[in-house]
């Protein structure tokens, strides 16, 4: 049966294939060969993937992913279609929707999103129930460094806190485009802030996310 986090896997995959290997990302500093690799090695090396979170490693991993970008673009988007190694823990059906839907969708749009000619996309309703589920549940997580209070809110009025403090700014959209402004894509998310001036201002160039 087919997943949610397996068709954004081959999506993003194309994706990255029809850009080729040195167009631009919402990712800064990164171009898509530089994403390609990011998402190899998270799922094939958890020896260096850790530096993710990890801050003492992150230097092993930006040294891993180095040595994975200088491989043949083609070789790294084989490796993303054909997904984690069996032994990988990516290779289960629940762990890999559980940790690479968002993944994978908000890196498609990394990709989707950096073209000057991008258009929106819009998730079928069982898959946006999927994305507001996964964010509600990491809402308080992604939204910790957020300098004033921040509710996230979905057009049919049901709401996630991301952050307690005033004063309060509404972010209104969309699952996948709340999902996009969580993880700290704010510019290139389709939403609506509602609240005072300065303090919308702060949460557009806060760091949201991971």
């Amino acid at each position: 049966m087919s997943t949610h986090a397996k068709r954004e896997r081959l999506l993003l995959a194309d994706l990255l294939e029809s850009a080729g290997p040195e167009a631009p990302t919402l990712c800064e500093g990164w171009t898509t060969r530089d994403l390609a690799a990011h998402v190899v090695v998270r799922e094939r090396r958890a020896d260096a993937s850790a530096g993710i979170v990890v801050k003492p490693l992150a230097a092993r991993l930006a040294r891993v992913q180095a040595e994975f970008a200088a491989k043949p673009y083609e070789e790294l988007l084989r490796l993303i279609r054909t997904g984690p190694p069996r032994m990988s823990p990516f290779a289960l059906k629940q762990i890999d929707e559980a940790s690479n839907t968002v993944e994978f969708y908000v890196h498609a749009e990394d990709v989707r999103r950096a073209r000057p000619d991008w258009t929106p996309r819009e998730p079928d309703a069982v898959f946006a129930d999927a994305l507001w589920a996964r964010l509600e549940r990491a809402a308080r997580v992604l939204g910790r460094r957020a300098p004033v209070g921040l509710v996230l809110r979905r057009p049919d009025g049901q709401t996630a806190v991301a952050h307690r403090g005033t004063p309060v700014v509404t972010v209104t959209g969309e699952p996948g485009e709340l999902t996009l402004f969580a993880f700290g894509r704010q510019e290139a998310a389709r939403v609506e802030l509602d609240g005072d001036e300065d303090a919308v201002a702060q949460v557009l160039e806060a760091e949201l996310g991971v």
